[in-house]
C-alpha cells in the first residue's frame, strides 16, 4: 500500500511502452491510473528494441518476465566491426556480464502488447482510453483538469480531472510543449536510419548485437527471436547513413525504399554476414531521422510532469530507450508510495530521473560505446591486422565502462 492518506487518481497521457508502464507500476501500489491515448486503436507495430538487465529487473516485478523472454531472444554479447567486416570489441551483455537478469532484443509491438494486456486486466479495459488526443490542462493548488479532443481530434472535448497528469505522449509531447512552448522541433543529427526484419542465418550463435561501420555509415543488427532449429532467425536491423538534412517528417510506419540507401551497402560483404542480401530479404523497411531533443533543466510544474521519451528523447545508441522508459515509471510509482503531496511526490520522481537520463542523452551524442568504431575508422580506414595496433585495450576497455557507469546499475549493485 502507498503511503497517501487520501485516494489518488493519476492521467496518463500516452499508451507507449512509458505509459503502461507507468500505469502498471501505479496500479500495483495501489494507486489509480487512467492511460488515454491518440490513435484510435493500439496495435502491435515497429520492429526491434532492447531491453536492459535492468529494464527486465523492473518488470519481473510485475510479473512480466516469463512473457518477455518467450516473446524475444537474450542478447549475451555486444560485437563491434569496422566498415570492412573485421573485428573491434566485444563485451558479454546481460547475464553473461554477471547481470541475474538478462538484456533481452524483442519486437517492439510484442512488449507493449505484453504491457496492454496486463493493464487491460490489472487495470480495467474502462481505464485505457483510445482516441484522446491531449490539447490542454490547467490546475489549481488542489486539482490538475486535462482536456482531450476525440472523433479522429474533430469530436467533442472531454475534461477530465485528477490529483496529476504525466506527459508519457512521445518525442512529440503535447504536456512537453505546453511546458516549453518556444522548444521548437527535435534536433535533427545528421543520420537517416532505415530498419526492417529479416529471417537469416544466425548470426555468431544468435544471442549478438553486431555494430559494423563508422560515424556517417553504419549497420546494426540484433536477433529478437531465439533461432529456430536447424533454421533461420529473425534478424532486426538498422542502417544509418549521413544526411545534411531530413527527407520526411519522422513516422515509425513511413515506409523506405533501397535506392535511397542500399547502394551504400553494396561492398559490405563480410565473412559472418551478407549486408546487401539482409537488407534485400526484409518484408518491410522503414525510414526514420535519427533525432532527440536537448535535455531540460526541469520536467516538474506543480501538478504535471513528463516520462519516458516526454521526458529525454535519446538516440537509439546503446540500448536505452525503452529501459529508462520503463525505470521512469516504477520510480514515479515510488515516488507516490512514499507519500506527500502530488507536487512533492513529482519533484521526487524527478529528483530520481532527470540527472541520470539528461546524461545518458548527452552521452548518446557522443556515440556512447559506439566510439571505438568511430576511432578505428580515423586511425585506420582501410583496415588492420590486429585492432590493438590501432586502439590499445585500455582505450576500448575505458569507453566500455564509461558508458556503462553513465547507463548501468553493476551487477554488483543487484542487477
Amino acid at each position: 500500500m502507498n503511503g497517501l492518506e487520501t485516494p489518488v487518481k493519476i492521467v496518463i497521457a500516452g499508451s507507449g511502452i512509458g505509459g503502461l508502464a507507468a500505469a502498471l507500476f501505479l496500479q500495483a501500489e495501489g494507486i489509480e491510473a487512467d492511460l488515454y491515448e491518440s490513435v484510435p486503436e493500439l496495435q502491435e507495430l515497429g520492429v526491434g528494441i532492447n531491453l536492459q538487465p535492468h529494464a527486465v529487473r523492473e518488470l519481473e516485478l510485475l510479473g512480466l518476465r516469463a512473457e518477455l523472454e518467450a516473446a524475444g531472444n537474450s542478447c549475451d554479447e555486444w560485437a563491434m566491426f569496422n566498415r570492412l567486416g573485421q573485428d573491434i570489441w566485444r563485451e558479454p551483455r546481460g547475464r553473461a556480464a554477471g547481470h541475474a537478469w538478462p538484456q533481452i532484443s524483442i519486437h517492439r509491438g510484442r512488449l507493449q502488447g505484453i504491457l496492454l494486456a496486463a493493464a487491460r486486466q490489472r487495470l480495467g479495459a474502462d481505464r485505457i482510453h483510445t482516441d484522446h488526443h491531449l490539447v490542454a490542462f490547467d490546475q489549481t493548488d488542489d486539482r490538475i483538469a486535462a482536456t482531450f479532443a476525440t472523433g479522429h481530434r474533430t469530436g467533442p472535448a472531454v475534461r477530465v480531472e485528477a490529483d496529476a497528469l504525466i506527459g508519457a505522449d512521445g518525442i512529440h509531447s503535447a504536456v512537453r510543449r505546453s511546458l516549453y512552448p518556444a522548444e521548437g522541433d527535435p534536433v535533427f543529427a545528421g543520420m537517416l536510419l532505415w530498419r526492417g526484419m529479416t529471417r537469416t542465418k544466425p548470426l555468431f550463435g544468435g544471442h549478438t548485437m553486431v555494430f559494423a561501420g563508422y560515424r556517417e555509415q553504419k549497420f546494426i543488427a540484433y536477433p529478437i527471436r531465439p533461432p529456430e532449429p536447424d533454421g533461420p532467425q529473425m534478424l532486426n536491423w538498422i542502417a544509418e547513413i549521413h544526411a545534411d538534412k531530413m527527407l520526411r517528417r519522422e513516422d515509425w510506419n513511413r515506409e523506405g525504399r533501397l535506392d535511397e540507401f542500399l547502394p551504400a551497402y553494396a561492398d559490405w560483404l563480410f565473412s559472418w554476414a551478407d549486408v546487401p542480401q539482409i537488407i534485400r530479404e526484409a518484408d518491410r523497411v522503414y525510414e526514420y531521422p535519427m533525432i532527440d531533443r536537448d535535455p531540460l533543466p526541469r520536467w516538474s510544474f506543480g501538478r504535471v510532469t513528463l516520462l519516458g521519451d516526454a521526458a529525454h528523447p535519446m538516440y537509439p545508441i546503446g540500448a536505452n530507450g525503452a529501459s529508462q522508459a520503463i525505470r521512469d515509471g516504477r520510480a514515479l510509482a515510488q515516488a507516490f508510495a512514499a507519500g506527500g503531496t502530488a507536487a512533492e511526490c513529482l519533484t521526487r520522481y524527478e529528483q530520481d530521473r532527470r540527472e541520470p537520463t539528461n546524461q545518458i542523452v548527452l552521452s548518446n551524442r557522443q556515440l556512447g560505446p559506439e566510439q571505438v568504431m568511430q576511432m578505428a575508422h580515423e586511425r585506420a580506414p582501410n583496415g588492420f591486422e590486429h585492432i590493438e595496433d590501432v586502439i590499445s585495450r585500455e582505450e576500448l576497455t575505458a569507453i566500455a565502462q564509461r558508458y556503462r557507469a553513465v547507463t548501468w546499475v553493476t551487477p554488483a549493485a543487484g542487477v
